[in-house]
């Protein structure tokens, strides 16, 4: 089952890429289908996160592919985010580890770390060899950072952690975390009687940070998110990411995977265009294919033109980010309108494949699940609809 080189014909983008970013598409797309499309199913019903795929990822140069230098690829950020379009389009959670390995945890070292621990950590994330994660999210409510409890106070030369994160992605398999928390020291902090938010590179091997898996999921569950515990969790003075000062650095995280999200969403929403279209050509009902009714071929035609909006809006946010003109309103649009429309497309898609599409035989079910996750990480609607309507009034509602 893949309509997607004919929706791709209907739609063209290829005229629209250029011929490296063709390249990259094309080898995200083989990979999802080769590495990822013949486990994911029984990897969904299992709960099973198949690690040996880490370092696949790494050698076909997709971890941290849109950095520069330490063995990044350099790509260009249409090229990421055709990338994400492919890997989500086989699961959310293979695009959510890209994400949270290359767009999170490596742009967090890559944009405020020191030399020193950039070529510490960068290098072995690149290659799929080392994990991270990024411990922002605290089990009261994620849309509040600035309320964050995590808090890091100096002792002697070193720092003590002492906190709790909640839905950290990757935590039990990373072997090293950036934390951020709230300080009290005037020499490193800045507002608020020098109370401010740092990041922490902590290996998570350090005595005191416990991560645990958290089970019971019908969302991502071929995906790790945890329950991270800091209690007393002793760091070096050189822990600190130099960089970052308050909330701007995990803000300026969050848009990366934001972008990333707006391709990512629409891959699984092909693929749910791509499963209806199928079923309606293999489907008989009344004596015909029911995709030669008129309300099957209506319903399609409308997921398809969502898709092709999404896809565009998502391209002209590549070319804006190239630019470094992209504002973070305008990723804030693109996140809204991909994962709404993705779930709105599978919902739909749902409905053409019957009670079938209820069944494993068929993504739809998978990815409207997942995207219940995508829609509330990085921002939920309504967090997204408040950066509009701020950019839009220049009032503050939140």
């Amino acid at each position: 089952m893949t309509h997607a080189p004919m929706i791709d014909a209907v739609f063209d983008l290829d005229a629209l890429l250029s011929a490296e970013e063709r390249e990259w598409q094309q080898r995200a797309r083989a990979f999802a289908q080769e590495r990822i499309l013949p486990v994911i199913e029984a990897d969904f019903e299992a709960k099973h996160f198949r690690l040996e795929l880490v370092k696949q990822l790494g050698d076909a140069g997709f971890l941290g592919m849109h950095l520069q230098g330490y063995g990044c690829a350099g790509a260009g950020a249409v090229s990421y985010g055709l990338a994400c379009l492919e890997l989500e389009a086989a699961d959310s959670g293979w695009r959510t580890f890209v994400s949270v390995q290359g767009s999170l945890a490596m742009s967090a070292i890559h944009k405020y770390g020191s030399e020193e621990q950039k070529q510490q950590w960068l290098p072995g994330m690149v290659a799929g060899d080392l994990v991270g994660c990024f411990a922002l999210t605290e089990p009261q409510g994620g849309s509040d950072p600035a309320a964050m409890t995590t808090t890091a106070r100096r002792d002697g030369d070193g720092w003590v952690l002492d906190g709790a994160k909640r839905w950290i992605g990757l935590a039990s398999l990373a072997d090293v975390a950036v934390v951020w928390a709230k300080i009290d020291d005037p020499s490193f902090g800045g507002g608020d009687g020098g109370r401010a938010v740092r990041g922490f590179l902590v290996p998570t091997s350090t005595p005191g940070f416990t991560a645990t898996p958290i089970d019971g999921k019908l969302s991502m569950r071929a995906s790790v998110q945890c329950d991270v515990s800091l209690d007393g969790v002793r760091v070096d003075g050189d822990a600190i990411l130099p960089g970052a000062r308050g909330l701007s650095g995990p803000f300026e995280c969050l848009n990366e995977a934001r972008y990333g999200i707006v391709w990512g969403a629409m891959g699984a929403a092909r693929a749910c265009l791509d499963a209806a279209i199928s079923r309606s050509t293999s489907r008989e009902v009344f004596g015909k294919p029911i995709g030669a009714n008129q309300l099957i071929q209506a319903k399609l035609a409308d997921m398809f033109v969502e898709v092709e909006k999404g896809i565009l809006l998502a391209l002209h946010l590549g070319r804006l980010k190239e630019r470094g003109a992209l504002t973070a309103p305008q990723i804030s649009a693109g996140k809204l309108n991909s994962v709404r429309e993705a779930l709105a497309i599978a919902h739909e898609a749902r409905a053409i494949l019957a009670g079938d599409g209820i069944t494993n035989e068929w993504p739809v079910m998978r990815h409207a699940a997942n995207l219940e996750s995508v829609r509330t990480y990085e921002g939920t609607d309504e967090i997204h609809q408040l950066i509009l309507g701020r950019a839009l009034t220049g009032l503050n509602a939140f």
